[in-house]
């Protein structure tokens, strides 16, 4: 009895110290429940993908926080409600293909390629682009393409896509991207000026008539425009 007890112990600790990031992402996953994420697939996705990988290393300690966090350039790594709440309303199916703009770290990028067939990311910032293209490689999400480029211009080469996904804030949601909605797809994005408040949209393409709704009230980072 002694040597079985012992033996779940020490593979206790084991596992713990194997898994030193376990404890924290589990808090971030009940946290998620309940502020009302429901979708056992999203919630799957978020417990799987390890955020601290894409966290600068200043800010390692707080990567399972509900809370955004730097990246640099001015850009942030959304709070992981954001994140799953995005998601959920995006509705992504193993079938899709998605287009995101604004790749930032490639968190959210790692967390649809769970769910998804392909991503299509986008990210103007080059150091940000490189970084993220880096990261995603070597932690084997060998679904998700990063180009760097102008996410006002969509990505035609692939489109039309089931799903869209905006991580960063244009004052309106671009009419290019919309065009590049499939029938019966679905765009989440926020939208707004940068010094007002700033809200969550959900724009369904059905039988080619455009459905928008509005969601929550967020705050991102402004959406960048190529410089001329």
């Amino acid at each position: 009895m002694y040597s079985k007890f012992a033996f779940i112990f020490f593979s206790s600790i084991t596992f713990l110290f194997s898994n030193p990031w376990e404890k924290e992402k589990q808090q971030m996953i009940d946290t998620l429940i309940q502020y009302g994420i429901q979708d056992k697939n999203v919630l799957d996705a978020m417990s799987k993908v390890p955020r601290h990988e894409f966290v600068p290393k200043a800010y390692k300690s707080y990567s399972y926080e509900d809370t955004p966090l730097p990246i640099g350039f001015g850009q942030t790594i959304s709070q992981p409600y954001i994140v799953a709440y995005m998601t959920e309303q995006l509705d992504v199916k193993k079938k899709d293909v998605v287009l995101e703009i604004g790749t930032g770290s490639g968190y959210q990028a790692a967390v649809l390629s769970l769910l998804a067939k392909e991503i299509y990311t986008i990210e103007i910032v080059p150091e940000l682009c490189e970084r993220s293209k880096k990261t995603l490689k070597q932690l084997g999400y060998n679904n998700v393409f990063v180009i760097c480029g102008d996410g006002y211009k969509g990505y035609p080469d692939k489109a039309p896509f089931d799903r869209i996904l905006l991580t960063a804030a244009p004052e309106k949601i671009p009419e290019i991207l919309i065009q590049q909605l499939k029938d019966n797809g679905i765009l989440v994005g926020p939208a707004g000026k940068i010094q007002e408040l700033q809200y969550l949209y959900k724009i369904q393409k059905i039988n080619h008539k455009i459905i928008e709704k509005k969601l929550i009230p967020v705050r991102f980072v402004p959406m960048v425009k190529p410089s001329k």
